[in-house]
């Protein structure tokens, strides 16, 4: 795991969101603080307390933990640009977009799907992504499987066209077409056009494992 990460002129650094989004990602892998603490060498109160935000947490650390949840340390940082500091906390610039499909489960052939995240934090109480749907992606394995979990979400199609298999319905979405519904009813999407699809979502709560 690379070393050489400068999120800030500073080797620690006390953000709650850093602590936050390791939890976040930490609970997508289906570790415990146990897990976590054995693959560091670090104690559970201290793990706890770094995702609480209660702690500061060094570089080193910092690679550790990320080699130990698979996932890029430089990934918890946003790179932040502005002229103020609420600019710098609330705006992701376009350029500047994480992605999340590198921390699923399930790959892109599974999926059908990648994501970006456009909220500037995992942190919170929902978060909002951008999925892109290459063109023919997203056929199902089988034809009766779709997503079931606790939560809502909610949705637009920015670009293109997609199908919303929703329980026992087939809907065809076109572009600005939106879309809201309790994620306890089964659903899928696929693209069913000849180019990219796009769609942004709302997602509560928030939720990294697919």
């Amino acid at each position: 795991m690379a070393k050489n990460i400068k999120p800030t002129d500073r080797n620690h650094h006390t953000t709650s969101s850093v602590g936050a989004e390791i939890r976040e990602v930490r609970k997508a892998r289906g570790l415990t603080l146990k897990d976590l603490s054995e693959r560091t060498g670090k104690s559970i109160a201290y793990l706890s307390r770094i995702e609480r935000g209660d702690s500061r947490i060094s570089v080193d650390l910092l690679s550790d933990i990320g080699e130990a949840l698979n996932v890029d340390p430089k990934w918890f940082f946003l790179s932040r640009t502005g002229k103020g500091p609420l600019e710098r906390a609330c705006v992701v610039r376009a350029n500047a977009r994480r992605p999340l499909s590198n921390l699923y489960t399930r790959s892109l052939a599974e999926l059908g799907f990648e994501d970006e995240l456009l909220s500037g934090s995992l942190a919170g109480g929902y978060y909002m992504i951008l999925s892109r749907f290459p063109a023919g992606a997203g056929e199902l394995e089988r034809p009766n499987e779709g997503y079931v979990f606790e939560g809502e979400q909610h949705g637009i199609v920015i670009k293109g066209r997609i199908e919303l298999a929703l329980d026992d319905e087939i809907i065809e979405l076109e572009t600005g077409d939106s879309f809201s519904y309790s994620s306890w009813l089964p659903h899928r999407f696929r693209n069913i056009g000849t180019d990219e699809a796009q769609v942004i979502w709302s997602m509560s709560p928030v939720r990294i494992t697919w």
